[in-house]
């Protein structure tokens, strides 16, 4: 009988885990449309401090499917999904299925379905989305501007709600990054890909946890993990203006030669360009900034979590260091 590994990361979610997990237990019920499989639901907490442990122990202690990884801090959604995505020990993994059920665990049977006709990788896509017409746009252009930039095809509209092969998973989780953009990352080891389009729905219950920093700081982690079309941008743009600057120069000494009384005037002029380039170069100095923080936060090797416990999992992989990655994927395999 073949597993499927569902991966739920949560922070402060009480009002939502539970939902979640009789969701997926639905689906794998003897009457279900998933009955012929085994399951293991993994949720990921970053720290809770709402009940959502108290919640999540419960929940482990019933259902010996459901497994629990506790992280000892809150080191963001993307790190959590990725630290827990390792642990996954199914045929199949879905990467993530949030705990507020806006994107449909009902879409998971279609899911296996084109897994077992032998797609590698099921991508959801979010072509309906029940949200505020500002964020549909801002999501919009952030997704096309990522796939424009980026040098692989990220598919427009495709989250981490995408099920993926273990040969996939294998690939996927050898990946040593410190700050995974696990969508990007999905897209960038290729195999055969579906995409399949579905409504993202509302929110029923509890607050969303992504606020405008962290979505910003998303977004330019998406921009900046797959291209390095910013930097060759900021070159480009020096030396046009590089270009023009001489070319007002050579325009300045001939008026000169030809009118030797002629002397530039305008101390606006004077002001205003001493602005802008200021401003240029305060720009191109903040993106490269941000690669080289990446830079930095990658060779200097902190672990991805750090965990405080694991319930129905394995304890010995307990801020397991990032160099038994290796061994464990060879395991698995």
């Amino acid at each position: 009988m073949k597993t499927i590994s569902i991966i739920s990361p949560c922070f402060n979610e009480a009002d939502n885990v539970r939902g979640c997990s009789y969701a997926v237990r639905a689906l794998f019920a003897p009457s279900g449309p998933l009955a012929g499989y085994r399951y293991e639901h993994i949720f990921a907490d970053n720290a809770s401090t709402d009940g959502t442990v108290e919640i999540l122990r419960e929940i482990a202690a019933e259902d010996h499917s459901t497994k629990v990884i506790l992280n000892a801090r809150n080191f963001g959604p993307f790190r959590s999904n990725f630290n827990a995505l390792r642990a996954a020990t199914g045929d199949a993994i879905l990467v993530f299925l949030p705990v507020d059920l806006q994107d449909p665990p009902a879409m998971i049977p279609e899911f296996v379905k084109l897994w077992e006709s032998g797609v590698e990788v099921v991508a959801g896509a979010r072509t309906n989305r029940k949200e505020s017409l500002a964020l549909r746009s801002c999501r919009a252009v952030f997704y096309r501007l990522v796939r424009g930039l980026s040098d692989i095809d990220i598919p427009v509209d495709v989250g981490e709600f995408q099920l993926i092969d273990r040969t996939v998973w294998r690939a996927v989780v050898q990946h040593d990054d410190h700050y995974p953009y696990i969508r990007g990352i999905i897209a960038s080891v290729g195999f055969r890909r579906v995409i399949v389009p579905y409504t993202w729905e509302t929110r029923e219950r509890g607050l969303s946890k992504n606020n405008l920093p962290r979505l910003i700081d998303q977004a330019l982690n998406g921009i900046f993990s797959f291209t390095s079309v910013p930097m060759r941008l900021c070159t480009f743009a020096g030396l046009m203006m590089a270009s023009l600057c001489f070319l007002y120069a050579m325009f300045a000494i001939g008026a000169w030669l030809l009118h030797p009384g002629f002397a530039p005037m305008g101390i606006t002029t004077i002001i205003v360009a001493l602005f802008f380039l200021s401003g240029m170069q305060l720009t191109f100095i903040g993106i490269l900034g941000e690669y080289v923080t990446s830079i930095h936060s990658q060779v200097r090797k902190r672990p991805l979590v750090v965990e405080r416990d694991r319930l129905n999992m394995n304890s010995q992989a307990l801020a397991s260091p990032v160099h038994k990655l290796q061994k464990r994927v060879a395991d698995a395999a």
